[in-house]
């Protein structure tokens, strides 16, 4: 699933494509993932794109707005005039042009522009809703404090502190901190040499300080390098990210450790894959 690099990523290019072009009218292909009324969208202009951990809120002239989570195989691309309509190469579970079989809804803009929205599996969703009314989805209500925003080092500790949950997928809880997901987890518990299996109080206060900006490290790279790309995810104009071909540890296994050469382990830990270094990561 997308996470905050890559969402981060869209929220970029949302607000430098998408903000300042008027809602014309909503084409529904999928009526199921899109919930509220087309009217309290239709004839308004975009004013704003906001990141709430991976979910994102477009922000409309009418006081109106579009909260929206892609899950693990949505998409929001871009076409103005300028834009061709054909998907970046790399992605061949999308389809090749716009729009696809898996394009849900068309956003038809002013100046010959489109936001199409495409999704594989069909998890994500689109909501109207009030803006004032956003943070009040649950989704949105129950996300924990966010890293580069509201969550500094010394409430990680806080959190780390207070549960006796393996690590790894404590910092992927997203009510108790938003924006880590599988792919920076990996990278990050690697990175601070910690083993994911270790409950969160039993870490030292260094190793704490280790991980907390391991993490901050790993998904800055993400956002530097567009996000990853390990499935659909692509970019506001259909361009993969870039991530994927620098993990750390991520996707790794049977490779030889850049560190100590040792081979590079897997097992699934929460219920998600989880890749070791035997020896970093005792």
């Amino acid at each position: 699933m997308p996470e905050l690099p890559e969402v981060e990523t869209l929220k970029l290019g949302l607000q430098k494509y998408l903000v300042g072009h008027t809602i014309e009218s909503v084409e529904l292909r999928l009526k199921k993932q899109f919930q509220g009324d087309v009217k309290d969208v239709e004839g308004v202009k975009v004013i704003d794109v906001r990141r709430f951990g991976k979910g994102l809120v477009i922000d409309l002239s009418n006081n109106y707005s579009l909260a929206i989570h892609i899950k693990l195989t949505g998409q929001l691309i871009y076409r103005g005039k300028d834009e061709p309509k054909v998907i970046h190469a790399d992605m061949r579970t999308v389809g090749k042009t716009l729009p696809n079989n898996w394009t849900r809804v068309i956003f038809h803009l002013d100046k010959d522009a489109l936001l199409y929205y495409n999704d594989l599996r069909q998890f994500g969703w689109i909501k109207v809703v009030p803006t004032d009314k956003v943070k009040e989805l649950p989704f949105f209500k129950e996300l924990g404090p966010e890293f580069f925003n509201d969550l500094d080092e010394s409430k990680f500790a806080e959190i780390l502190s207070k549960s006796k949950t393996a690590i790894k997928p404590l910092i992927m809880d997203q009510q108790k901190m938003a924006g880590v997901g599988n792919i920076y987890a990996n990278d990050s518990l690697y990175l601070a040499k910690i083993n994911p299996k270790i409950p969160a109080n039993s870490l030292s206060s260094k190793e704490v300080k280790d991980l907390f900006n391991a993490i901050e490290t790993v998904l800055k790279r993400g956002l530097e390098e567009g996000g990853a790309s390990e499935l659909t995810f692509v970019n506001v104009l259909g361009e993969a990210g870039n991530y994927q071909n620098h993990s750390l540890v991520y996707g790794h296994q049977g490779e030889k450790c850049s560190k100590d050469g040792s081979v590079i382990e897997k097992y699934m830990l929460a219920g998600r894959g989880t890749y070791v270094c035997p020896v970093c990561q005792k």
